[in-house]
């Protein structure tokens, strides 16, 4: 079977915001918003502060440890991964895209950890190809309910950070 797509991947000036965030508020979770508080903004919290449903569904793991175009040589410690959700429906009408998280200037929702920070989250996204569609198929993403059974998600051997979000979604002649 060809190698599974990640669903999530982050640039690396998001992957530096989440380190230092869990520098002050410990290990941590992401939610994409489905339209709540701050639009359709990802949302970071201290890990279990946000309830996971049981037909959330996981779109990966970050191992914070990483930096752009990086794989990991090790399993990452529990705390150094960053869980990022999105709700079933959401999943629905979004699993034919890979998110790319990414930071700007700006304030966020008062409800995310990096909102007194300066900049906030912002969810960029690539529409996949038929190629990765039909892997994608044959793979059942895991839910809040199949993670509290224990399943966690396969692997890929794609890096899972970027330098830039164009870098993982790029449009001639323009960004994401």
């Amino acid at each position: 079977m060809a190698d599974l797509p990640r669903r999530v991947r982050a640039t690396a000036a998001a992957m530096d915001l989440l380190r230092r965030l869990r520098g002050r508020h410990g290990p941590l979770m992401l939610h994409q918003s489905g339209g709540c508080c701050d639009g359709s903004a990802p949302m970071c919290y201290p890990a279990g502060e946000f309830v996971v449903g049981d037909r959330d569904v996981l779109l990966g793991l970050l191992d914070l440890r990483l930096r752009a175009a990086e794989l990991p040589e090790t399993e990452p410690e529990p705390d150094d991964c960053a869980p990022v959700w999105i709700s079933g429906p959401q999943f629905a009408a979004w699993q034919h895209t890979q998110l790319i998280l990414d930071v700007v200037p700006g304030r966020g929702s008062g409800f995310s950890l990096e909102s007194p920070e300066g900049f906030r989250f912002l969810s960029r996204g690539r529409v996949f190809d038929e190629s990765e569609l039909v892997v994608l198929a044959r793979t059942e993403p895991v839910t809040g309910a199949g993670w509290e059974r224990g399943e966690r998600p396969a692997g890929s051997s794609e890096p899972q950070v970027v330098a830039e979000a164009a870098d993982a979604c790029p449009v001639p002649g323009r960004g994401c």
